[in-house]
């Protein structure tokens, strides 16, 4: 069930009832739509996992409405909690600190720690308001899957797997949020996002970029979301390409920002790392829906602006031979 907001403040309050009930409602956010629980109740947040197909050790990120609900989550907020709050949220920035037992384990893999975000959505932040409740939530889709940008996106994924749907409108960054662990010293970049580690440094100073999970994906927990080797992936094989080099067998489109093959199908793509971010699932998802034999993506630049861009392509990507 989906429904178009205005906002309009009785499907809010339907949707708040079903999250303080143990359900689970998909909302947007500005990065992509998330799939939410409250964030205290270990048996609404199972129900994600099972609705994902996602694995336990992948933990989840906790939304939050303001610095104060953060702080009644966590066992400190240190003074760079506090800086990089001010700067940047809400928005794309998530917060891994020491959590309190209020987190229940099964929203941390087991994990000591808990990343926190408060989005920038007015969706969103309404949602958490009438539940009353810090929210858990993933993107809304199958795990390992094209993250939805859209309502249409999780209706056409997830089915009538979920309680409802808010609509939103297309989510305006269009990948997740950046994952900056500050439980360690110094703070270690997990997951690039538009908010980019320059910024970062610019607000609180040196971080290590630490972006591949040590030890065995598959049984130990990861550190943050989005740390699985295979990630972002449409149905249709995808392959980075340099200079238009395109399979030669087979029917496929080619996403390019610099090089056109008028050979083949094409989509043009944004210049920018901005825009390119905020169009990338949109289009993945359309070329999905095809039916091609691959999907081509020119390489973006090798610049850390594209950082984000970059790793997101990286996991999705396949080896065509």
């Amino acid at each position: 069930m989906s429904e178009k907001l205005g906002i309009d403040h009785e499907v809010l309050a339907r949707a708040g009832q079903r999250i303080r009930s143990g359900g689970v409602v998909a909302f947007p956010t500005e990065t992509v739509y998330g799939l939410g629980a409250d964030a205290r109740n270990p048996a609404a947040v199972e129900q994600i996992f099972r609705i994902k197909r996602r694995p336990r050790n992948s933990p989840l990120i906790v939304h939050v409405d303001s610095i104060r609900m953060a702080c009644e989550l966590v066992q400190d907020w240190p003074v760079e909690a506090q800086r990089l709050a001010e700067r940047f949220w809400p928005g794309p920035l998530t917060m891994v600190l020491h959590k309190l037992p209020v987190i229940p384990d099964v929203v941390t893999a087991g994990l000591h720690t808990v990343g926190i975000r408060m989005p920038a959505h007015p969706v969103a932040l309404a949602l958490i308001r009438e539940a009353g409740a810090p929210i858990a939530a993933p993107s809304a889709n199958p795990f390992t899957r094209l993250s939805p940008t859209t309502a249409r996106h999780v209706k056409d994924a997830l089915g009538e797997k979920v309680d409802l749907i808010l609509d939103g409108g297309r989510t305006p960054v269009g990948i997740e949020s950046t994952v900056l662990s500050l439980a360690v010293s110094p703070p270690h970049l997990l997951r690039p996002g538009m908010i980019s580690q320059k910024q970062i440094e610019e607000v609180i100073g040196p971080i290590t970029a630490v972006m591949k999970a040590s030890g065995d994906m598959d049984t130990e927990a990861h550190p943050s979301p989005g740390m699985h080797p295979k990630h972002y992936s449409p149905h249709t094989p995808l392959i980075l390409v340099d200079g238009g080099a395109l399979p030669s067998t087979g029917r496929g489109v080619y996403l390019w920002r610099k090089i056109p093959v008028s050979t083949v199908a094409m989509v043009p793509m944004p210049e920018d790392a901005v825009s390119y971010a905020a169009v990338l699932y949109e289009t993945l998802h359309r070329e999905d829906s095809k039916g091609w034999d691959w999907i081509a993506v020119e390489k973006p630049p090798c610049t850390p602006e594209w950082d984000a861009i970059w790793d997101r392509l990286s996991r999705a990507a396949v080896q065509i031979s």
